[in-house]
């Protein structure tokens, strides 16, 4: 049974594979929303998102919720692993990147889709870039964080012999991530605040029914003017990385912003004093 916490907020605590307990929390729903996810983890990402997706979606074929919303990622587009020369749109095809994350979220949003057809349920997709929040994007940001002298493909890729010795001496440097041209690399992050604005707009909205949004900053970032900002407010230096297998990327919101009226707030300047300022608080 779900056990009453302050606020009226209830929970159960089960699996989302287990039928079940995912029946008994859906029975009686309004709104359904799925977040349950496995990142990279062979073991469990087959039963948590997919088998766990088919679970919610079957409870949902049963009881029959209003509205069935899918946390999705920008990873079913396949972001970075790909040429990318036109911002990535909701009609883009799914092309999952190597690995089981970016396969699980291309699975999910494909049985919610079906279970539209299929069924007639009033399915919403929120398909938000990589979400930063608290310091999230200084550790992003950080050579020492994302580079492993034991492991030289672990972080930014392979990195050269000079720069894990600046690793291994500890000494903090801001990456700026090169394509193969050797030019910065472009790319989008959303802040959680963004991203619940996003989700606030989709629920029980009928505009927002059978259909996916892109949710995402208001604008990309390229990664040499955003650590020569960081550089500048934190007084680190900054290190050049290649990293000829990524490409540039945007994602188009347009559809977001038209559609439900979203405005996100956190463009990459703000995002990073607020992390600056999340750091520092917690250091106090």
């Amino acid at each position: 049974m779900p056990e009453s916490l302050a606020g009226g907020v209830e929970t159960m605590i089960g699996s989302v594979n287990d039928p079940e307990v995912v029946d008994a929390l859906v029975d009686g729903a309004d709104i359904v929303l799925q977040m349950a996810t496995s990142k990279e983890d062979p073991a469990t990402f087959f039963d948590v998102s997919i088998r766990g997706t088919f679970e919610i979606l079957e409870a949902c074929r049963r009881h029959r919720p209003r509205q069935f919303l899918l946390l999705g990622g920008d990873a079913a587009k396949g972001i970075w692993f790909y040429p990318r020369p036109e911002p990535i749109r909701e009609t883009d095809p799914a092309v999952a990147y190597p690995g089981n994350y970016a396969f699980s979220k291309v699975m999910e949003e494909t049985m919610a889709e079906q279970y539209r057809h299929q069924y007639g349920l009033g399915t919403t997709i929120l398909r938000s870039s990589w979400v930063f929040d608290g310091d999230d994007l200084l550790n992003h940001f950080s050579l020492l964080a994302n580079v492993d002298p034991s492991e030289p493909g672990h972080g930014f890729g392979h990195v050269s012999e000079d720069v894990l010795d600046l690793v291994r001496d500890g000494k903090e440097h801001i990456p700026i991530l090169l394509d193969a041209q050797g030019n910065p690399l472009t790319r989008h992050f959303v802040h959680l605040d963004d991203v619940m604005q996003g989700l606030e707009r989709m629920i029980g909205n009928p505009d927002a029914m059978g259909e996916d949004f892109n949710i995402a900053a208001p604008a990309p970032f390229d990664y040499r003017t955003a650590a020569e900002l960081l550089s500048e407010k934190l007084g680190l230096p900054t290190i050049e990385l290649p990293c000829p297998d990524y490409h540039g990327f945007s994602i188009d919101i347009s559809k977001a912003r038209n559609v439900l009226g979203y405005a996100p707030e956190n463009d990459f300047s703000r995002m990073a004093d607020r992390a600056i300022a999340a750091r520092a608080e917690a250091a106090d």
